[in-house]
């Protein structure tokens, strides 16, 4: 009698091995789906709306920006100290060359916010890019950016531009774009820098019923 159970044992126990390796397999590849679906990247930014727009504007641009009492500059503040200053979020990558791209996502309220960093950001990832958008619903059930703090918002451009404001009240502070219509309004600046650096900075602004949704503000400075 035995001799017959044994092999019954010791398919039994095999049996239990192989379910104990598949729930740990299932576990081990279920961990990196959670995180990756949480890095929500920046929302993509064609370049050709770029093109064929005069450089109107005059005043430099994307000079700097702020969120509450923190300031910070275009093409010299790296991710890090935004990242400590804020006391939150994680420094997400993806792509590589002229394609890297490193960012931070916050979120608070009815606001997402990206702080982002291409190739020209270098290897500390200097702020080249900032996307802002006003949702039109509470963000807080989203679990895919850090929670901004209250004391950093709100994210204001040049000490002017800001989510909210009509569109009489952008071209009061910014004055008058190099293009508008229904979808959008693009201020830009092209003009030379010291050591005969060529410098590019634009605001890309959506309206919805009058009220600024949507700004997205980059600069780019080149020999």
């Amino acid at each position: 009698m035995s001799d017959t159970r044994k092999p019954t044992t010791a398919l039994s126990t095999l049996g239990v091995d192989r379910r104990k390796t598949l729930f740990l397999l299932l576990l081990l590849f279920a961990i990196p789906a959670t995180t990756c679906s949480a890095q929500t990247a920046p929302p993509a930014f064609d370049e050709k709306v770029l093109e064929n727009v005069s450089p109107t504007v005059k005043a430099r641009l994307a000079m700097r920006f702020s969120l509450g009492a923190f300031s910070g500059r275009f093409e010299d503040t790296p991710l890090s100290a935004v990242r400590k200053a804020v006391g939150a979020g994680t420094i997400q990558h993806q792509g590589d060359a002229a394609g890297s791209l490193n960012w931070l996502c916050y979120q608070r309220g009815q606001n997402r916010l990206w702080v982002t960093s291409g190739e020209m950001g270098g290897d500390d990832h200097r702020v080249t890019e900032i996307v802002a958008e006003l949702t039109g619903k509470d963000t807080a059930t989203a679990a895919d950016c850090a929670t901004l703090p209250d004391k950093f918002a709100p994210l204001v451009f040049d000490g002017r531009l800001r989510l909210g404001m009509s569109r009489a009240e952008v071209v009061k502070v910014m004055g008058q774009p190099s293009k508008s219509d229904d979808a959008q309004t693009i201020y830009l600046h092209a003009g030379k820098v010291a050591k005969d650096f060529d410098e590019t900075a634009w605001f890309r602004l959506q309206f919805r019923e009058d009220k600024l949704v949507s700004m997205r503000g980059g600069k780019s400075t080149v020999n």
